[in-house]
């Protein structure tokens, strides 16, 4: 017996809300990308972010692009975002900037991946702990808390109400563009203005 067409659409417009609202983790729920940041928060600036978070950086250190990506540690879709990333890496700076939104663990373990003598290093060790369901990287005693407190705090006034958010300026325009939630790696690169992944 098949579903009639009503009942295939009814069920694709289902699929795709509930894609949609996996893409981002929000404050101890999962929430649907923004388009923009809340009416009232600061103006998105990509010179107060360079001035004031704190991250690490990977890719192309020569790169005249930056792209900053405030995320979770333990957000599954900042997961997703940091693996879809890798092969654009080439075309681009992404500074990555811990925050805390999910829980407690989340300050701890971006603090730990913060300090560490190779953040990078550090954050594959962290979402492979993940994926094997371990928990993530251990985060005993870490200082630097209140770094990701600070990266928090800005984050917030933006008004982004979710991780991953993606910040960069469009480089025709000037123009600071924002995508809250998780790309696979050809939509980022789309998004982006990158060559697509090879």
């Amino acid at each position: 017996m098949h579903a009639s067409p009503v009942l295939n659409r009814r069920l694709t417009l289902i699929a795709v809300l509930s894609a949609a609202l996996l893409a981002a983790c929000g404050k101890e729920t999962e929430t649907a990308p923004a388009a923009q940041p809340a009416a009232g928060s600061t103006p998105v600036s990509v010179d107060t972010i360079a001035a004031q978070a704190k991250g690490f950086s990977v890719g192309s250190s020569m790169a005249s692009r930056v792209v900053y990506v405030f995320f979770d540690a333990q957000c599954p879709h900042c997961a997703a975002l940091w693996d879809a990333s890798r092969p654009l890496r080439s075309q681009a700076r992404f500074v990555w900037i811990p925050v805390g939104l999910i829980n407690e663990k989340s300050f701890a373990q971006g603090a730990t991946i913060l300090v560490a003598s190779d953040p990078a290093a550090a954050m594959d060790e962290h979402e492979a702990a993940l994926r094997a369901q371990q928990g993530g990287i251990s985060a005993m005693g870490v200082a630097g808390r209140d770094v990701v407190k600070r990266n928090t705090e800005l984050m917030n006034s933006f008004g982004f109400g979710g991780v991953p958010t993606i910040v960069w300026k469009d480089p025709k325009t000037g123009a600071v563009q924002t995508i809250e939630g998780s790309l696979p790696a050809a939509a980022l690169a789309k998004r982006l203005g990158f060559s697509a992944p090879g």
